[in-house]
């Protein structure tokens, strides 16, 4: 059987963006006519649409989509999320993980949902920091809960492959809200977070 692949890029869009980049060839000296760059304009520009495809996502929706009345007030953690990003500065990779806590307050929601948003902004130009604020902030308007707590830990290639080039650094983000403000919730978080519970 032969392989298909079934992502959809509109046409236009990705004609214009392999344009682009048989620019960026010529200008940095390379034949984009060698074997080996033949279908690399191509290739690159549906990876610049899927790496970006968060724009055209709502995180919202997507939480809305799998919410459920549920009398539990304790907290719930997702964490080890891997994430995925491009940083606007360089529009080069940063990855690592995301740890979020929410607080119910009456709604509980789908536990995939969640990795689903983090990656709906990950997939995106971003800074981290601004990440951090943007998965606490879709969960904290969408649930009402009584709180959310969002890490995230992630190592950046623009500071592993050039400018500093510092290999083993790893930036850590955090954002609260509720009761995660209450130094007992969040030093819960925290431990829970760190520990190895499987």
């Amino acid at each position: 059987m032969a392989y298909h692949n079934q992502e959809k890029y509109d046409e236009k869009t990705t004609h214009k963006i392999i344009h682009t980049y048989e620019e960026i060839l010529d200008e940095i000296g390379e034949d984009k006519n060698r074997e080996g760059l033949i279908k690399t304009p191509e290739r690159a520009a549906k990876a610049i649409q899927y790496l970006t495809k968060g724009y055209n996502e709502d995180a919202h929706e997507i939480l809305k989509s799998a919410l459920f009345e549920e009398d539990y007030n304790e907290m719930v953690i997702v964490k080890d999320i891997e994430l995925y990003s491009l940083c606007e500065h360089h529009m080069l990779p940063f990855f690592g993980k995301a740890h979020v806590a929410y607080i119910p307050n009456g709604y509980i929601v789908g536990l995939s949902k969640i990795p689903r948003i983090i990656d709906v902004y990950a997939r995106r130009l971003q800074v981290q920091e601004r990440l951090t604020q943007d998965v606490l902030e879709a969960i904290d308007t969408t649930l009402k809960p009584h709180g959310v707590a969002v890490v995230i830990e992630a190592a950046h290639m623009c500071m592993m492959m050039r400018g500093v080039q510092k290999q083993n650094s790893v930036t850590t983000t955090s954002a609260f809200t509720g009761e995660f403000k209450n130094v007992e919730s969040r030093s819960e978080f925290l431990n829970l977070i760190g520990s190895k519970l499987r």
